[in-house]
């Protein structure tokens, strides 16, 4: 009996999960492959459906609304010349709004995009590996904490990962087979890229170091490398905005990375968040990867010198860096890595599903659920609101100050920050005023303030014990009023504490004065924010 014969007789769970090498293996690959997948993809679908409004409102899915409450002009000023950032995201954001959605809505296109990613992994792990390392890869990507929490979080990291995965599908049939058609679709892969994500200048410089590597169709490469450097001209500048806002420079000595041993330790996280967590799993998941790089650097070595340009730019990049103090990269930031890191996990289990089967096979599935279990053990842990949501009376209280602001307010009112509460209110009136003063940036809460129409509307300000920034969260707050107390009116409901000033303010002269004389307050009642939020006034006062 041949090979192929003893791959056909092991055990129906060791077959359908792993369909080895052999003529009639082969034939049963493909239909076995997309039904896996669409498996993997659908189970996605109905978790991230299951946990859509478990998570609590953020700010930054309040920023993305409030933003995208405008025209669109004024939405891509906003974003490309002002603010900086992601602007593909806050054009969804723009759709949603003006077709009526709200934070529901917003958190569908993050849904969408992280469900659409999953066909994508398995797609780049086959043509990395194998049909079956996709298949695997993908089933142990669903599971990460990364794609389960920025499946729900209504910001631009699901994004990024669907149009990253299609640059590097787009980039490998381009430099195998040529064709003029195939540079066009990689080449309008990587601008969609970098309109989802900033820190896109990482794919793009991993392609690039790839291509110089493979050494292949090297004109045409960079030809269209050069169209899309200049197609993506909006988006480098957003890019730049962004940067200097944040304080990132080159030269090293930053504050949170800038040197081998913190680059080193970051991808020790990254690589946590990528699977079942650190510490106990950090050893035996890092192995597996190691030993998947080794016997895919065996079977196909141009896969893994991919993997390590997606791998060693970014390593690169944060050594010589200079960061500011605000900024932090996180392991989301290096989403577009996830697919590869799955992939050398998944070479290594499937290689031992392939040694002495039906065994090894149902060994190797057993590794596999592991893993996955472990993985949402790890989401669960690292943020429990998103499987358990917030407390019923903190839900209550939420939607008992929102009705109150959204029955209070004026079209003039001047709102700090993008506050949850603010979102939930516009929700419930979309007259809610859309006059919002950006919090934690001096320049920006100068240029918005001075941007309002004269004279200013009334001041509302909240206060939450609840939230995460502060040194201890509370369910309660104690009422209290800024001095002097007559010229505010106030609501406690639970953790929140609602101000606003009885009249109009007037000037930005005098909303700073009433701000500060708020936040003082804030910091009496130990609110984090409330700290940034005045070293931010009285650094925009400069500017005024």
């Amino acid at each position: 009996m041949d090979s192929g014969e003893k791959q056909v007789s092991v055990s129906e769970l060791a077959a359908r999960t792993f369909p080895f090498v052999g003529a009639r293996g082969r034939a049963q690959a493909q239909p076995l492959f997309w039904l896996g997948t669409a498996v993997v993809a659908a189970s996605l679908a109905g978790v991230l459906g299951w946990f859509l409004f478990a998570w609590p409102p953020h700010e930054d899915e309040a920023l993305a609304l409030f933003v995208g409450r405008g025209s669109f002009g004024q939405l891509l000023h906003t974003v490309i010349g002002e603010r900086g950032g992601a602007p593909l995201h806050f054009v969804f954001a723009w759709i949603v709004v003006h077709l009526g959605g709200g934070l529901g809505a917003l958190r569908v296109v993050s849904l969408l995009f992280a469900v659409a990613s999953i066909p994508l992994i398995a797609l780049l792990g086959a043509r990395l590996a194998d049909r079956t390392v996709g298949l695997v890869a993908a089933a142990l990507a669903s599971g990460t904490w990364v794609v389960i929490f920025h499946g729900v979080y209504g910001r631009m990291y699901s994004l990024f990962l669907f149009t990253s995965l299609l640059s590097f599908l787009a980039l490998l049939p381009a430099l195998e087979r040529g064709g003029r058609h195939r540079f066009v679709l990689w080449g309008l892969a990587l601008v969609a890229t970098l309109a989802s994500h900033p820190y896109a200048v990482l794919v793009v410089g991993a392609q690039v170091l790839f291509v110089c590597l493979r050494r292949v169709r090297l004109r045409a490469a960079f030809v269209t490398l050069a169209a899309v450097g200049v197609a993506g001209i909006p988006f480098w500048w957003a890019d730049i905005v962004l940067r200097n806002r944040f304080d990132v420079g080159v030269g090293g000595g930053g504050r949170q990375l800038g040197s081998p041993g913190s680059v080193l330790h970051y991808f020790w996280w990254v690589s946590g968040d990528f699977a079942a967590g650190h510490y106990a799993w950090s050893v035996p998941v890092l192995l597996l990867a190691l030993a998947g790089t080794v016997l895919l650097a065996r079977r196909r070595a141009r896969s893994v010198v991919l993997a390590a340009c997606v791998i060693a730019v970014p390593a690169f990049a944060f050594t010589v860096a200079t960061l500011g103090s605000s900024t932090s990269p996180e392991s989301r930031h290096l989403i577009f890595a996830l697919p590869f890191f799955s992939t050398v996990i998944a070479v290594a289990l499937v290689e031992v599903g392939r040694l002495h089967p039906p065994l090894t096979a149902a060994i190797a599935v057993l590794g596999v659920a592991t893993l996955i279990v472990g993985e949402v053990r790890w989401a669960h842990q690292k943020t429990p609101p998103l499987f358990d949501g917030d407390p019923s009376t903190e839900v209550q209280a939420a939607k008992a100050a929102a009705a109150w602001l959204a029955s209070t307010s004026r079209p003039d009112d001047v709102l700090l920050g993008y506050e949850p509460l603010f979102l939930r209110a516009w929700e419930a009136d979309r007259s809610f005023s859309n006059h919002v003063i950006p919090r934690a940036d001096p320049v920006l809460f100068a240029r918005a303030l001075r941007k309002l129409g004269l004279p200013l509307g009334h001041g509302i300000w909240v206060f939450d014990a609840s939230d995460t920034t502060n040194v201890r969260e509370r369910q309660t707050i104690r009422f209290a009023l800024p001095q002097p107390a007559a010229s505010f009116e106030g609501h406690v409901y639970g953790p929140y504490l609602v101000i606003r000033s009885r009249r109009p303010l007037v000037s930005p002269a005098r909303y700073l004065a009433v701000s500060e004389s708020v936040m003082r307050l804030g910091q009496e009642l130990r609110i984090s924010d409330a700290s940034v939020n005045l070293q931010t006034m009285r650094q925009a006062e400069s500017r005024l």
